[in-house]
């Protein structure tokens, strides 16, 4: 990437009449020549007069009239026969693309060849490389960020990659999130792509309804299959979206086949187990292939999990309970007012997803503090007379979230508790979970838990309606008490 003399001042050190149309014009830095400076003497009184507007009006108009235009940009496109004819200027756009430098250096016409969807936003991508500034639609993301890569404009192409990340919740009739990961994929930017499978995995429940699921590829499908911390209802609910994909998609019998595998089914009762053996098309047609784990799964729930962990490795992530929010999996708690003072509340859960435990429960207290102070940070008392309390501040304080078991049992051994507590905003209209926070198996909480948080603003992005929206969810994670037997 080459590094390039910053637009204003560009134009004006090559172009004498825009310095006169713009003089006095503080464009990031003062137009006044050093001389001038120097007679100001003494006087601190100092004016900026900025007409950086007029001077982006000014360039807009030389785009639309043509004025003054030493170069032609001839847009075609497969699908018709006419091309669109841009009259423009080689300084300009030699200024923000190396492309555009090289293709102009030695010709005057240009014929450039683009698919419709690019060819749709090139009079867009042009006022760009004029004015620089742009308003994009979802829809358009993925074409515009082509044309800024393909023509190496590299603040477009950050700017439309950061438009997308901070899109994502975006309200739209088909989805686009799956689209933005699979584009991401293709172009490899990992930042993008991480972003739209974390924000994918933590809201995989309204995904599961779209429209757009029916467009996740292999490679999607398997990497969400793989992930523990998939938000959504239940497992069940997760057998029931890959089906439809299965049916919808038709694909080969080792993908449909690897697929499968990767369900959790000891997370499905038995009951919902014995019924999609007769009712599932897909298992039926693929019963060979996951006999052996639907086999486990009913030992799993027919057994004391102390005896199960005795034969089989319960330490894989066939036994791991994903994120589900039914109400057996933890609660839902909405804390009004969240800088007000501290909170809690109690709810209950299944001791572990084996039927064996289905009738034992867990009762749960959680503390909310909104302005807990760490020990470096709370008032340190003194004897002497001369020093006095040490002055502390709401706003050193910071937000902080208790999960502990009510009672202790006999029932818990062998098993520990995960704790994940989820925190959902709103963004363009739209409810959605942006953080997972994840507790240590041996710890009642987490230490970054809303770090980062102000819930002394009303507008703060993690209150909606001036209320904490929050989903705590108990994982019980089993574990082998005896070496397995091979």
């Amino acid at each position: 990437m080459h590094t390039k003399q910053s637009f204003p001042s560009a134009i004006l050190a090559t172009h004498p009449a825009l310095l006169c149309l713009c003089w006095g014009t503080a464009v990031g830095q003062s137009l006044l020549p050093t001389a001038q400076k120097a007679d100001l003497g003494g006087d601190a009184t100092v004016a900026t007069i900025n007409h950086s507007l007029t001077l982006l009006q000014r360039l807009q108009e030389l785009l639309q009239n043509g004025n003054s235009s030493d170069s032609v940009l001839r847009v075609r496109t497969a699908t018709s026969d006419e091309a669109k004819v841009f009259h423009t200027h080689q300084l300009l756009l030699s200024l923000q693309s190396e492309v555009f430098e090289g293709l102009l250096r030695n010709q005057s016409v240009v014929t450039l060849y683009e698919q419709p969807e690019t060819a749709a936003l090139f009079e867009k991508f042009i006022r760009y490389l004029y004015c620089g500034g742009v308003s994009l639609l979802l829809h358009q993301a993925i074409p515009l960020h082509q044309l800024a890569s393909k023509y190496r404009v590299w603040g477009l192409q950050r700017g439309v990659a950061d438009y997308m990340r901070s899109h994502l919740a975006s309200e739209s009739s088909q989805g686009h999130v799956v689209g933005w990961y699979h584009y991401a994929a293709r172009i490899g930017d990992a930042a993008l792509q991480e972003s739209c499978l974390q924000f994918l995995a933590w809201n995989l429940s309204s995904v599961l309804s779209s429209a757009e699921w029916a467009s996740v590829s292999v490679e999607l499908l398997l990497l969400l299959l793989e992930r523990s911390d998939l938000v959504l209802h239940s497992e069940l609910e997760l057998y029931t979206a890959v089906e439809a994909w299965l049916t919808r998609r038709q694909p080969e019998d080792a993908v449909s086949e690897r697929v499968l595998r990767a369900i959790r089914y000891p997370m499905i009762a038995p009951s919902q187990l014995f019924r999609l053996q007769t009712q599932s098309a897909v298992l039926v047609r693929h019963y060979s292939a996951v006999q052996d784990l639907l086999f486990q799964a009913f030992q799993f729930h027919a057994a004391s999990p102390l005896h199960f962990a005795k034969y089989f490795d319960v330490n894989c992530s066939m036994f791991l309970p994903r994120n589900y929010l039914a109400p057996s999996w933890g609660s839902q708690w909405v804390i009004n007012n969240p800088a007000r003072d501290d909170r809690s509340t109690s709810f209950q859960t299944q001791l572990g997803p084996s039927s064996h435990d289905s009738g034992k429960r867990v009762t749960w207290n959680v503390l909310f503090s909104p302005r807990w102070l760490p020990v470096s940070l709370r008032p340190v008392y003194s004897d002497s007379v001369s020093s006095a309390i040490q002055p502390v501040r709401i706003e050193d304080g910071r937000p902080r979230l208790v999960v502990t078991p009510a009672t202790s049992s006999p029932d818990f051994a062998g098993v520990s508790f995960q704790k994940t507590v989820l925190v959902g905003v709103r963004q363009q209209g739209r409810v959605f979970v942006k953080h997972a926070y994840s507790f240590h198996q041996s710890s009642d909480e987490t230490a970054d838990f809303l770090a980062h948080a102000d819930l002394q603003k009303r507008t703060s992005e993690y209150l909606i309606d001036n209320a904490l929206h929050l989903h705590i969810i108990i994982k019980p994670v089993y574990h082998s008490l005896i070496k397995v037997k091979k």
